[in-house]
């Protein structure tokens, strides 16, 4: 591993694989076949390469039938694609809504093959821009982050997108932390990890530590509904506690039985985010939190995309 190579030069391997999604760990042997399965659910949507800072970035709009009643943007996770939020584009246009989905730089049918937080925030600035104003983001781990980012506006951003409302799904909060994690399957030492830190805070343009999904959530008082599956691996529960902590306002729903990635595919995660996106909730006093048990009642992953 990258243990073995002098610190500069593993801090600088580290980062370029962390910025390439094609070499993720968290890809299973079937990631193409899951895909394509995926995409096929785009067909019906009006397809748009969309010019960016960071490159052009494949989009996708889905129109309801009538009158919409606002904008909604659904965004992905790191090494994900918009096809894998498509069990949420159909049930939206129905209820009436106008459904915006892309791609990532260097995800899905989007170009490149390198990307970094920096260029995905920028490139979903110019989607929102270009289809806006948003009313509502439902945004999976990542996506989630990016989002936060592109309403509150500061570095690397040279302008905010305000977004009415956020469904956030199992969203990291410490980017330090996805870090640390990170350099630790690589073996970095101490030195190789501040070298690896010092590219994201260069791309990001302030300190890794600053990223934070709770701190970001400050900056907006849009209402918030926080989604996480307690038996998630990859981004602990505890990362949706620390974020609805930031937001007294926040509703936190817990669901028993869901990991990382099949959240999104659960029947119950897509009724709550219908619900939340269907209501006119203010922020006010926080309702009491709640835990759903849909343990047994989830197909397979491969029977749901």
């Amino acid at each position: 591993m990258l243990d073995k190579l002098p610190p500069a030069l593993a801090g600088d391997v580290a980062f370029r694989v962390f910025c390439t999604p094609e070499l993720s760990q968290h890809r299973t042997s079937d990631h193409d076949q899951l895909t394509a399965r995926a995409r096929f659910h785009l067909r019906h949507a009006r397809w748009q390469m969309v010019p960016t800072p960071a490159g052009d970035v494949q989009a996708y709009l889905f129109e309801p039938e009538g009158q919409a009643r606002g904008t909604v943007v659904l965004v992905h996770g790191w090494t994900s694609e918009a096809a894998f939020m498509t069990a949420f584009m159909e049930p939206l246009r129905r209820s009436g809504l106008r459904v915006v989905a892309f791609d990532f730089p260097a995800h899905g049918l989007s170009p490149g093959r390198r990307t970094n937080l920096a260029d995905c925030a920028r490139a979903m600035l110019a989607v929102c821009d270009h289809f806006g104003p948003i009313d509502a983001a439902v945004a999976h781990s990542f996506g989630g982050f990016v989002s936060l980012l592109v309403a509150e506006g500061g570095p690397p951003m040279d302008h905010a997108h305000p977004i009415g409302r956020f469904v956030l799904i199992a969203c990291p909060n410490k980017l330090s932390e996805v870090s640390r994690n990170f350099g630790r399957a690589l073996k970095l030492g101490p030195a190789a990890q501040r070298a690896y830190e010092h590219h994201l805070e260069r791309v990001g343009h302030r300190p890794v530590a600053t990223f934070s999904s709770a701190e970001l959530l400050r900056a907006t008082d849009a209402p918030v509904l926080i989604i996480h599956g307690r038996e998630d691996e990859e981004v602990t529960f505890r990362n949706a506690e620390d974020i609805a902590a930031a937001r007294p306002s926040a509703r936190l729903m817990a669901f028993e039985g869901l990991g990382h990635r099949n959240v999104l595919f659960a029947p119950p995660v897509f009724r709550a985010v219908m619900h939340e996106l269907a209501s006119k909730r203010q922020e006010g006093p926080a309702p009491a939190r709640r835990s759903a048990n849909v343990r047994g009642a989830q197909r397979e992953l491969r029977e749901l995309v």
